[in-house]
Protein backbone atom coordinates (compact mmCIF):
# COMPACT_ATOMS: atom_id res chain seq x y z
CA UNK A 1 0.00 0.00 0.00
CA UNK A 2 1.45 3.41 -0.93
CA UNK A 3 1.96 5.93 1.84
CA UNK A 4 -0.74 8.53 2.35
CA UNK A 5 0.34 12.09 1.75
CA UNK A 6 -0.38 14.10 4.88
CA UNK A 7 -1.03 17.78 4.22
CA UNK A 8 -1.40 20.55 6.75
CA UNK A 9 -4.37 22.85 6.25
CA UNK A 10 -3.61 26.58 6.33
CA UNK A 11 -6.13 29.37 6.83
CA UNK A 12 -3.92 32.10 5.41
CA UNK A 13 -0.29 31.98 4.32
CA UNK A 14 1.65 30.31 7.14
CA UNK A 15 -1.35 30.31 9.51
CA UNK A 16 -1.52 26.56 10.17
CA UNK A 17 -3.81 25.58 13.08
CA UNK A 18 -2.59 22.02 13.63
CA UNK A 19 1.08 23.04 13.39
CA UNK A 20 0.53 25.84 15.90
CA UNK A 21 -1.18 23.36 18.25
CA UNK A 22 1.63 20.82 17.86
CA UNK A 23 4.27 23.50 18.55
CA UNK A 24 2.45 24.53 21.72
CA UNK A 25 2.12 20.88 22.71
CA UNK A 26 5.87 20.37 22.22
CA UNK A 27 6.52 23.16 24.71
CA UNK A 28 3.92 22.09 27.27
CA UNK A 29 4.14 18.29 27.04
CA UNK A 30 7.00 16.77 25.04
CA UNK A 31 5.75 13.19 25.55
CA UNK A 32 2.32 14.05 24.14
CA UNK A 33 4.00 15.81 21.21
CA UNK A 34 5.98 12.63 20.40
CA UNK A 35 2.80 10.54 20.58
CA UNK A 36 1.10 13.02 18.25
CA UNK A 37 3.93 12.69 15.72
CA UNK A 38 3.70 8.90 16.00
CA UNK A 39 -0.03 8.84 15.26
CA UNK A 40 0.52 11.12 12.24
CA UNK A 41 3.06 8.58 10.97
CA UNK A 42 0.44 5.85 11.38
CA UNK A 43 -1.93 7.90 9.24
CA UNK A 44 0.81 8.22 6.60
CA UNK A 45 1.40 4.47 6.68
CA UNK A 46 -2.20 3.24 6.79
CA UNK A 47 -4.37 6.07 5.40
CA UNK A 48 -7.99 4.98 4.96
CA UNK A 49 -7.20 1.66 6.65
CA UNK A 50 -6.30 3.24 10.02
CA UNK A 51 -8.93 2.36 12.61
CA UNK A 52 -9.54 2.44 16.36
CA UNK A 53 -7.86 2.95 18.67
CA UNK A 54 -5.85 5.40 16.53
CA UNK A 55 -8.53 6.82 14.23
CA UNK A 56 -12.28 7.05 13.95
CA UNK A 57 -14.88 8.58 11.64
CA UNK A 58 -16.85 11.33 13.36
CA UNK A 59 -19.29 12.47 10.66
CA UNK A 60 -19.54 13.96 7.17
CA UNK A 61 -16.07 12.77 6.16
CA UNK A 62 -14.34 14.22 9.24
CA UNK A 63 -12.07 11.79 11.08
CA UNK A 64 -10.14 12.03 14.30
CA UNK A 65 -6.62 10.86 15.04
CA UNK A 66 -6.64 9.70 18.63
CA UNK A 67 -3.94 9.42 21.25
CA UNK A 68 -3.86 9.48 25.00
CA UNK A 69 -1.23 10.26 27.58
CA UNK A 70 -2.15 9.65 31.18
CA UNK A 71 -5.75 10.75 31.58
CA UNK A 72 -5.65 13.31 28.77
CA UNK A 73 -7.20 12.53 25.36
CA UNK A 74 -5.71 14.33 22.37
CA UNK A 75 -7.37 14.63 18.98
CA UNK A 76 -6.33 15.83 15.54
CA UNK A 77 -9.16 16.23 13.07
CA UNK A 78 -8.63 15.45 9.40
CA UNK A 79 -10.35 14.57 6.16
CA UNK A 80 -9.33 12.85 2.97
CA UNK A 81 -8.85 14.51 -0.38
CA UNK A 82 -8.81 12.01 -3.20
CA UNK A 83 -7.41 8.63 -2.24
CA UNK A 84 -3.92 9.47 -1.14
CA UNK A 85 -4.05 12.67 0.89
CA UNK A 86 -5.17 13.37 4.42
CA UNK A 87 -5.49 16.99 5.49
CA UNK A 88 -4.82 17.71 9.15
CA UNK A 89 -7.06 20.61 10.09
CA UNK A 90 -6.89 21.07 13.87
CA UNK A 91 -5.79 19.60 17.16
CA UNK A 92 -7.18 19.85 20.68
CA UNK A 93 -7.49 18.16 24.04
CA UNK A 94 -10.75 16.29 24.51
CA UNK A 95 -12.79 15.92 27.65
CA UNK A 96 -15.60 13.41 27.01
CA UNK A 97 -16.91 13.85 23.47
CA UNK A 98 -15.43 15.72 20.55
CA UNK A 99 -16.96 19.19 20.82
CA UNK A 100 -19.47 19.93 18.07
CA UNK A 101 -17.74 23.27 17.48
CA UNK A 102 -14.51 21.44 16.57
CA UNK A 103 -16.33 19.22 14.06
CA UNK A 104 -18.09 22.24 12.56
CA UNK A 105 -14.75 24.06 12.28
CA UNK A 106 -13.22 21.04 10.51
CA UNK A 107 -16.19 20.89 8.11
CA UNK A 108 -15.77 24.57 7.29
CA UNK A 109 -12.05 24.07 6.68
CA UNK A 110 -12.82 21.07 4.47
CA UNK A 111 -15.21 23.21 2.44
CA UNK A 112 -12.59 25.96 2.04
CA UNK A 113 -9.91 23.44 1.11
CA UNK A 114 -12.05 21.74 -1.52
CA UNK A 115 -12.91 25.12 -3.04
CA UNK A 116 -9.24 26.10 -3.32
CA UNK A 117 -6.73 23.38 -2.35
CA UNK A 118 -3.71 25.41 -3.42
CA UNK A 119 -4.55 28.33 -1.14
CA UNK A 120 -5.16 26.07 1.86
CA UNK A 121 -2.17 23.71 1.55
CA UNK A 122 0.75 24.51 3.81
CA UNK A 123 3.99 24.01 1.93
CA UNK A 124 6.27 24.51 4.90
CA UNK A 125 8.94 27.07 5.48
CA UNK A 126 12.32 26.35 4.00
CA UNK A 127 14.12 28.27 6.70
CA UNK A 128 12.66 26.01 9.38
CA UNK A 129 12.50 22.88 7.24
CA UNK A 130 8.90 22.27 8.27
CA UNK A 131 6.12 20.56 6.45
CA UNK A 132 4.51 17.82 8.49
CA UNK A 133 5.88 17.89 12.05
CA UNK A 134 7.40 14.43 12.25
Amino acid sequence: MPKTLVILYQEKKNEVPVLEWLRALAKSNAKAHVKGRDVIRLLEDFGHELRRPHADLLRDGIYELRFKLGRVNYRILYFFHVRLAAILSSGFTKEAEVPVVEIERALERKKKFLANPEAHTYLGTESKGETVPT
